[in-house]
């Protein structure tokens, strides 16, 4: 019988006490790099979202159509916003070792208002915790 190896036997914990994904880190400068780049455009595509809900509030609401709505140009650049949020994703995503799956699920993220911000501080927080981990 062999005995288990303990960094691999028991799962990370985060700070709310459950058990967080393994992730890993092999280069931790570019994993910061794309984490900040990752948090940016999270932030970035949050408030383009809610840009788009008051266009959309405006068009659909207020029967604003056109160029009488002061937002008409904004779901254009929304849309080339949020295809580098799914670019950043996914670049930070197979840096640290994420399923596809949750990939896919932090990309969704930024389709619902307000939940790109969530979502960002949750995956920071875990990419720094395992920043500092690989640290030591």
């Amino acid at each position: 019988m062999t005995t288990p190896d303990p960094t691999t036997s028991a799962p990370a914990t985060s700070s709310e006490g459950a058990a967080a994904p393994t992730l890993r880190i092999d280069d931790p400068e570019g994993t910061r790099s794309r984490l900040t780049f990752f948090k940016v455009m999270a932030f970035v595509v949050g408030v383009g979202l809610l840009v788009l809900v008051v266009e959309m509030v405006l068009s659909y609401g207020f029967g604003l159509k056109g160029t009488d709505n002061p937002l008409y140009w904004w779901p254009q650049p929304h849309g080339f916003i949020y295809m580098v949020y799914l670019v950043a994703t996914a670049l930070l995503g197979f840096k640290v070792g994420w399923s596809i799956v949750r990939i896919v699920g932090v990309m969704l993220a930024g389709c619902v208002p307000f939940l790109s911000f969530w979502v960002e501080r949750r995956v920071a927080r875990e990419v720094e915790d395992g920043l500092a981990a690989a640290r030591q």
